[in-house]
C-alpha cells in the first residue's frame, strides 16, 4: 500500500517537472521571439527609408507581382492552418496524424520557399538584383531573412516528424512542437506584414 503510495507520488512529481520544464522552454522561446521581432523591425524600418532609393531603376510597381505573391501567401496561410491541426492532433494522441499534418506543412512551407526563390532568381536576371539600388538592397535582405527563416522552420519540422517517428509524443517532442507553432506562426504574421508593406504599398 505504502509502496503504491510512493510510486503514485514519484509519478506525479515527474509529470509536475515536465509540465514546468515545457513552460519554462515556452516562455523562454517567447523571448527568442521577440529579439527577432526586433531584427524584423530595424529590417522593415530600414526598407521604408530606402523604399525611394531606386537610382533610376526600377520601383515596386515595376517589379512586383501581386497575383504570385498572393500565391505565395495562400501557402504560408494554409500552412498554419495545417500545423493548427498538427496541435489538435497532438493533444488527442494520434502519432501518425500529428505527422501527416506536418508532412502536408512541409510541403506548403516549401512551395513558398521554391517560389521566392523563383522570384528573386527572375528579378536578378532582370537585372533588378539586390546591389541594383538600395531599394532593392533593402526588399531583398527584408523578404530574404523572411525566407530563410522559412528554410530553418522546414529543417525544423523534418526533424520532428522524425523524433515522433522515433520517441512517439512524449513531454519532450510536445514541448517542442508547442515552440515550432509559435514559430511558424510567428513567420506568418510577419509576412503578413511584409505583403502589406512591402508588395501591396509598393505595387501602388
Amino acid at each position: 500500500m505504502i509502496n503504491n503510495v510512493s510510486q503514485e507520488t514519484m509519478s506525479t512529481q515527474k509529470h509536475d517537472e515536465h509540465h514546468e520544464n515545457g513552460s519554462t522552454k515556452i516562455f523562454g522561446f517567447w523571448i527568442y521571439l521577440m529579439s527577432d521581432c526586433i531584427l524584423f523591425a530595424a529590417l522593415f524600418a530600414t526598407y521604408v527609408v530606402l523604399v525611394n532609393g531606386t537610382a533610376g531603376g526600377p520601383m515596386g510597381k515595376d517589379i512586383f507581382n501581386l497575383p504570385f505573391v498572393l500565391v505565395e501567401t495562400f501557402l504560408l496561410l494554409f500552412s498554419s492552418m495545417t500545423y493548427g491541426f498538427a496541435i489538435l492532433a497532438m493533444n488527442q494522441g494520434q502519432k501518425k496524424s500529428v505527422n501527416i499534418w506536418l508532412g502536408l506543412t512541409f510541403l506548403l512551407g516549401l512551395s513558398f520557399v521554391g517560389m521566392e526563390i523563383f522570384e528573386f532568381h527572375e528579378l536578378i536576371g532582370e537585372g533588378a538584383g539586390p546591389d541594383r539600388s538600395a531599394f532593392l538592397s533593402s526588399f531583398f535582405a527584408l523578404v530574404g531573412t523572411h525566407g530563410l527563416h522559412v528554410a530553418l522552420g522546414l529543417i525544423w519540422i523534418v526533424v520532428m516528424m522524425v523524433q515522433i517517428s522515433q520517441r512517439g509524443l512524449n513531454p519532450i517532442n510536445q514541448t517542442r512542437l508547442m515552440c515550432l507553432s509559435l514559430f511558424w506562426h510567428f513567420l506568418d504574421v510577419i509576412w503578413i506584414c511584409v505583403f502589406t508593406i512591402v508588395y501591396l504599398l509598393g505595387a501602388m
